[in-house]
């Protein structure tokens, strides 16, 4: 037996002499680490969207003006010396009351036997056009009571579920343009009439015993504003010369100025929305008639366009419009296709290679590419007809560097 027992203290040193040795291979171990994860790809920051179901339109976007419907050019019925308008534009007129122009004729418009047949034809033809133009405001006006009465009910249907919307924009439609109808066969019955009143003052006078020296008064036909002053200062006028344009600035519509291959898709009745014409809402309004016939306009890039005119009622009273005036500037959104409950997902989710649609659809963190059917598309949203589902989540805007299994951060989820 060893009588001197070694102590524990004479083992001690080789322990920090083995982790002395270790420390090279464990500074290695970390610096690879620290390598590996600096190299290691970090998630991509990402707009998120969710694809979800809601209501979606295709518009046509153009500019346009405002314009009268309805508007009546005044002229000289007689040679004569016109004496000075002192009306301006912007006046009141109220039909046959308003005096428009006076005439001093100095008996020059003494009719000979011609002349004098002549003008009672034309006395003749203004009765017949009359009595037309009152059997067709007596129709328009029987027809706008039916159309009122069956939107009325319609409207009613709609309210309690029991028509659908089609249904009730068809009936607004058609009671819009009965209304219309209505209203210019009004405006054509006044004009018939002081048609008729003009060519039996022209016929009147035309006789040696009758009043000649007595100046001719030109009476306004419709009521409404005086818009244009042609001749304002006195001047001798032949017969036929125009003096003065008036016309109700409350009727009026809008007209549109679309591209040829945009105008195709846009079909009379397709809701109209008028935006930038001065007031704080926008205007409503309904496509009554797109022009069969196109025309080429420069544009300002100096390419030519084959343009269509394309015809908008307003559906606001005139009492929400009252600061919109004739050849005012508007632009409009045209409704082409519109529904009320589709699958859709924003826009700029979607990109093209060769013939097929794709998109990076959010799944555990990784951005997955997916082939996808789209359909209908604003610009801002688009229908998705097949490849995705309600509540999938897809990247918005992918750069270059996004790619199928890319770690993605979202950084915003877009509300649809």
């Amino acid at each position: 037996m060893n009588a001197f027992p070694s102590s524990p203290r004479a083992d001690r040193p080789a322990a920090p002499r083995r982790w002395t040795r270790a420390l090279p291979w464990l500074g290695g171990a970390a610096l690879i680490a620290l390598i590996v994860v600096g190299l290691w790809p970090k998630p991509l920051p990402a707009e998120v969207a969710v694809v979800a179901r809601g209501p979606l339109q295709v518009t046509v976007s153009e500019e346009g003006t405002t314009r009268l419907q309805h508007r009546y050019t005044v002229s000289s019925p007689v040679a004569g010396l016109l004496r000075r308008i002192d009306l301006k534009p912007g006046a009141a007129v109220v039909a046959g009351e308003t005096v428009i122009a006076t005439l001093d004729t100095r008996g020059a418009d003494l009719l000979d036997a011609r002349t004098r047949a002549q003008a009672e034809a034309q006395v003749q033809a203004a009765e017949a056009a009359l009595a037309q133009v009152a059997a067709q405001q007596v129709a328009a006006a029987a027809t706008a009571a039916l159309a009122s009465t069956e939107f009325e009910r319609i409207q009613k249907l709609y309210t309690s579920g029991s028509a659908s919307r089609q249904e009730f924009d068809t009936a607004e439609l058609r009671a819009t343009r009965a209304a219309q109808d209505a209203r210019a066969a009004d405006f054509a019955h006044q004009v018939a009439q002081h048609q008729l009143t003009q060519a039996r003052a022209v016929l009147a006078r035309g006789h040696e015993d009758s009043a000649n020296d007595a100046p001719f008064i030109i009476t306004s036909p419709v009521g409404g504003r005086l818009l244009k002053v042609f001749q304002e200062s006195e001047r001798v006028v032949p017969a036929g010369f125009p003096l003065v344009e008036v016309g109700d600035p409350t009727e009026l519509e809008a007209r549109i100025e679309v591209l040829s291959r945009d105008a195709v898709a846009i079909a009379p009745g397709a809701a109209v929305k008028l935006h930038k014409w001065g007031g704080s809402e926008p205007l409503r309004g309904r496509v009554r008639v797109v022009e069969p016939a196109a025309f080429t306009k420069i544009s300002s890039l100096g390419v030519e366009e084959q343009r269509v005119y394309v015809i908008v009622d307003l559906l606001d009273p005139p009492a929400a419009r009252t600061s919109l005036g004739d050849s005012y500037r508007v632009e409009a959104a045209i409704v082409t296709w519109s529904e009320p409950s589709v699958l859709k997902a924003p826009a700029g989710a979607f990109f093209q290679r060769g013939t097929q649609w794709q998109t990076f659809v959010l799944k555990g963190g990784q951005a997955q590419l997916r082939e996808v059917e789209v359909g209908h598309g604003n610009g801002l949203e688009t229908e998705v007809i097949a490849g995705l589902s309600e509540g999938d989540r897809v990247v918005v805007y992918p750069g270059d560097r996004m790619a199928d299994g890319v770690r993605v951060t979202p950084m915003t989820v877009a509300a649809q």
